[in-house]
């Protein structure tokens, strides 16, 4: 593995494979949340499922944190290399001359949302790992209460504006990585042909969707709860 990443061109297949695979958790995470907009019951349904199906649990989650941290790790090893790489060849490089304020700034915006990452696992994965392996508890039901506790609790993360104001801004700026990150990841997959005018397309429409979506979903349960 190691020797198959010490290709530049390998680490950046392997960087668009991981952008790739988490582009689609992002479609299913925005997905379930989303039903938590018309239904409570479906939403703790869903969540419900996820977080107890053990499949998903002990075969998709580890895998899904992994392509995480390795996107980000693979990131910020990239952008040093591509900095290095620079500061040898060129005695006056202007970046802005060919390139857009995001593409270079992507580990900016990359570090920002791994803050944003490690909060969200604060407020949700962590307290549902404790819940269910440290206190035993798979039931999914609050104590005293009836029905499943996952949209009474996901309402009650959104109570304070200053969580979400930091969702809104963490999405934004994930908006801005993928409007670059998508195209980018399809391009190194070796998309740059008769399909680069749909991939663009497409990326901007997922770029501005997906964030959009998740916005929404935080901004709904702020002022509904």
């Amino acid at each position: 593995m190691s020797g198959f990443l010490s290709s530049s061109i390998a680490r950046k297949v392997a960087m668009a494979l991981s952008a790739l695979f988490l582009i689609i958790f992002l479609i299913i995470h925005l997905a379930v949340n989303l039903t938590s907009l018309f239904s409570a019951d479906a939403f703790n349904e869903a969540s419900h499922f996820m977080g107890t199906n053990p499949v998903i649990q002990f075969a998709m989650q580890p895998v899904l944190i992994f392509g995480v941290v390795f996107h980000f790790v693979m990131g910020f090893v990239l952008e040093l290399r591509n900095k290095g790489a620079r500061n040898v060849k060129y005695a006056k490089f202007n970046g802005a001359a060919s390139s857009t304020w995001m593409s270079r700034n992507m580990v900016v915006s990359g570090a920002v949302i791994l803050a944003f990452i490690v909060i969200h696992f604060l407020d949700f994965w962590i307290p549902e790992l404790n819940t269910k392996y440290v206190l035993g508890d798979m039931s999914g039901v609050l104590p005293g209460e009836e029905g499943y506790r996952y949209f009474a609790e996901l309402q009650h993360k959104f109570v304070p504006v200053w969580r979400v104001a930091a969702y809104v801004v963490a999405f934004v700026l994930l908006g801005l990585h993928l409007a670059h990150g998508f195209q980018s990841a399809f391009q190194s997959m070796g998309f740059n042909n008769k399909y680069t005018k749909c991939v663009k397309t497409l990326g901007v429409i997922y770029s501005v969707v997906i964030p959009l979506g998740f916005i929404i979903v935080a901004l709904f349960h702020h002022f509904n709860h």
